[in-house]
Formats: C-alpha cells, structure tokens, sequence
C-alpha cells in the first residue's frame, strides 16, 4: 500500500477515494456504457430528455465532457504524482472532484428544469476545479516540463462553456465547441502517447532481451506532433478551410511513422502493449480520413470524426485504464481473456461506426450495431475492474 494510500484509510476513507485513478475510471466505464446506451434508446425511439441539448448534441457532449473528461482526469490526478513526488489528491479533495463530475451529468440532463445560468455553472465547475487541482500540484512541485499539459484540460473547459452557448443560441460558430474539445483531447493523446507508448514497449522489450527497440525521441517527433496539432486547431476553427485538410494529411502521415520506430508490431503477444499502439494507429487513420474529407467529397467528415472519438480516444483510454488499474493496484501486467476481449469489442464497435459513415442506407442499424459492441466492451471494462477500483489492493 502507498503511503496516500495509508493516510487516507487511517482517515477512514474507502479504498474507492485513496487515488485519482479509482473513482474516475469506475465513472468513465459505467459513464461511458450508460450515455451511449441512452442515446441509441432516444436515436430509435424519439425520447427526449429535459435538457437544452437536443439528442444529438447531448450525445457529443456527454462523450467528450463526462466519459472523457472523468478518464482524463483519473490520468492526470494519477500521473501527476509521479510526475511530481508529491502526494496524490485522495480522500475528501477527491470526493468533492468526483461529486462535480456527478452534479455536472446531472445538470446537463435536466438543464430545462433549473436556471441557464445554474445549469451551465454546474457543468463548469468540474473542469474548472480539475484545472486549479492540476495547476496547484504542478507548481508546488515547479515540475516545468510537465505545466502546459494544464492547457489542454483549461481548453476543454473552454470547449464546454461554448456547447453550452451555443445549445442557448448564443452568437458562437456552429459546432466550434465539441471540435475544440476533439483537437485538446488529441493532443493529450499524441502526447501522453509519445511518453508512454514507446517506454512501455522499451520495458517490455528488454526484459524479453529483443534488441530491436523503439527509436530515441528527436525533431521527427515533434514534427509529427506540430502538423497534427495545427490541423486539428485549424479544423476546429476553419473546419471549411481546405489547405488545413492537407495539413492534416501530414500530420497523419508522420504520425504513422513515428508510430512505425515504436516497434509496435514486436508487442503482438501481449493485448495489455500492442493496443496502445492500435490505439496510436486509429488517431493516424483518423487525421488522414477527417484531411481527405475536407478536400474531396469521396470520403464523409463522419467517417473522420469516429475513427478519431470511437477509434483512437475509446481505444485509448480502455489501454490506459485497464494497464494502470492493474499496475496500480498490484496485478500482473498482462491481459486476460476478459481485457483482450473488451479490446476486441471497441475495435470492432470503431470498425462498423466508421464503415456507417460510407454505408448511408445501413447507417442507423449499422450504427446501433456499433454501439452495441462499444457498450459491451465498456461493459466488460466494468465487470473485470470494477472489483479492483473498489477494494483495496491485494494484502493491504
């Protein structure tokens, strides 16, 4: 057992409150099955909810500000403590953080029932307090290297207070503020990812005495990284200006290479490595299909955008999960049948959403199809880890 997490047992907390990881992993699965589960119900039925979203913008909004958001922030309120020496948030700071998260769902599926300004301010108040507990944490600690991933999470925040402008018909740009969200949350990705991926692989690797390891990181990545990041805003902004699909195009093409010095395909035998890089692989292909939809009919926006929120970030953020829930609470690093198979699940569910993208006659069935394999998948992340995020890890 950690020592934050022997101080806050002492201090009669429940294992569920020791660490960032436990609450908000548990809150991105259930979240994550549930409001997809809900939306098919209102995309087949008609059922609308008493919120100042209408289905289809509840449906994006809850995907990038409660599942993502409540997985990015049990990373970062995971990882920062590592990055920093310090204590992790744990006990009361960590309840009051997942309590926002929970007034914020709330308040975005009832917003009609109580005042504009109280229902946007609930949903606010997550983001902002994520943001003040991430930047308090990393300068104490005057981690430098580590203070612009507070960025990316301040724009998110700024992306949720424009969804929300513009579900009340505010002067904003149409669909400005979940393209935003998109492009902050792949940069957390592609960033995150460049640390993780190919350490993991490196690991790995030399313990199996492969001498073949991931490539050293230099100017490549950081090319890599400044095209992708200027398509993606640019899309955001000027989602009509045709050049920024280019842009786009190279960045996925660079992308897939510094991929490819990852040595990825070395990894095949263990699930719990190589989908991080499928993962990786599925923001590649979707930068290049949301590029090429700019500049040529033949391939529909949609087709970009799912391969990059069901593709890259669901892919991602399962690998993410379920390695750090195991690492963290003390299982062995490698994947069983359950984590191959909810692997698997969101492969295929990111597969067929894309292919409904092509197939517009097939595309509703098609698209419940897809939400069905996502909700299992999700589904699966929950059965398999929800004991671990609740209990105290083995022998404490």
């Amino acid at each position: 057992m950690s020592a934050a997490e022997r101080r806050a047992r002492l201090a009669g907390y429940p294992a569920l409150l020791t660490q960032g990881f436990r609450p908000f992993f548990l809150a991105a699965g259930l979240w994550a099955a549930a409001a997809l589960t809900l939306w098919v119900v209102m995309l087949n039925t008609g059922l609308s909810l008493p919120s100042r979203f209408d289905a289809l913008s509840w449906h994006i909004h809850e995907m990038l500000f409660g599942f993502v958001m409540a997985a990015v922030a049990g990373f970062l309120l995971t990882a920062i403590p590592n990055w920093t020496g310090r204590l992790p948030v744990s006990g009361a700071p960590l309840a009051l953080l997942a309590s926002l998260w929970l007034l914020g769902r709330i308040s975005c599926l009832v917003s009609l029932l109580v005042p504009v300004w109280l229902a946007i301010a609930a949903d606010l108040a997550f983001p902002f307090a994520l943001v003040v507990v991430v930047a308090r944490e990393l300068i104490a600690a005057k981690n430098k290297p580590n203070m612009p991933m507070m960025l990316p999470v301040a724009v998110l925040g700024i992306a949720n207070l424009l969804m929300h402008l513009e579900a009340v018909d505010a002067n904003i740009p149409v669909g400005l503020g979940w393209r935003l969200a998109i492009a902050a949350i792949l940069v957390l990705v592609s960033v995150i990812g460049g640390r993780i991926i190919p350490s993991f692989t490196r690991n790995w690797l030399v313990a199996r005495r492969v001498a073949q390891l991931p490539a050293a990181k230099g100017i490549a990545d950081r090319l890599a990284l400044g095209l992708l990041h200027a398509g993606l805003f640019g899309w955001a902004f000027f989602p009509e200006f045709r050049p920024t699909g280019a842009l786009l195009l190279l960045g996925a093409a660079f992308n897939l290479w510094r991929l490819s010095r990852w040595q990825g395909a070395r990894t095949a035998a263990e699930p719990l490595l190589i989908i991080l890089h499928v993962g990786y692989a599925w923001l590649c292909v979707g930068a290049a299909l949301l590029g090429t939809s700019m500049l040529t009919n033949v391939v529909p926006q949609t087709a970009g955008i799912h391969a990059i929120t069901v593709g890259a970030i669901g892919t991602m953020i399962l690998a993410v999960m379920t390695r750090a829930t195991r690492g963290h609470t003390g299982r062995p690093l490698t994947a069983d049948s359950m984590t191959a198979a909810l692997y698997a699940c969101v492969i295929v569910a990111a597969s067929i959403r894309v292919a409904a993208a092509f197939a517009v006659s097939a595309a509703t069935p098609l698209i419940v199809v897809a939400a069905c394999f996502w909700v299992v998948a999700f589904g699966l992340f929950v059965l398999r880890y929800g004991a671990m995020l609740l209990l105290p890890r083995p022998g404490t």
